[in-house]
């Protein structure tokens, strides 16, 4: 007697289908095609994730730099005079207050020059 998996088959190939939602064309009705793309969808996703963290740090820093920069001093000699200072801030928090709050930057800045 000859097992047809009817039940389980469907349930991996509609998997396949809704995480292929919205995807154009046959890649979103034809389970092959859509096998395939989805593959490569969560492949970009999982590689995207790791480098969201780099671009976000990236511009963290790039802001951090122009801010320092207005206060008459590089990026690393701002660090570094924070890390003399005792001041833990972190790169995202210290981005936030270049655009939100300039004055307070400041201050942070004539802290770190001071060491």
């Amino acid at each position: 007697m000859r097992i047809k998996r009817g039940f389980k088959a469907r349930r991996r190939r509609n998997k396949v289908l809704k995480l292929a939602k919205g995807f154009r064309g046959g890649h979103s009705k034809l389970f092959r095609t859509a096998a395939d793309t989805v593959d490569r969808a969560l492949a970009f996703a999982y590689r995207d994730r790791k480098a969201r963290k780099r671009d976000f740090r990236k511009l963290w820093i790039t802001r951090i730099n122009a801010g320092a920069r207005m206060n008459d001093m590089s990026y690393s000699k701002f660090i570094h005079g924070l890390k003399l200072a005792g001041i833990e801030i972190d790169r995202k928090i210290l981005a936030d207050l270049v655009i939100s709050d300039p004055g307070a930057f400041a201050q942070l800045a004539a802290r770190a020059t001071v060491h």
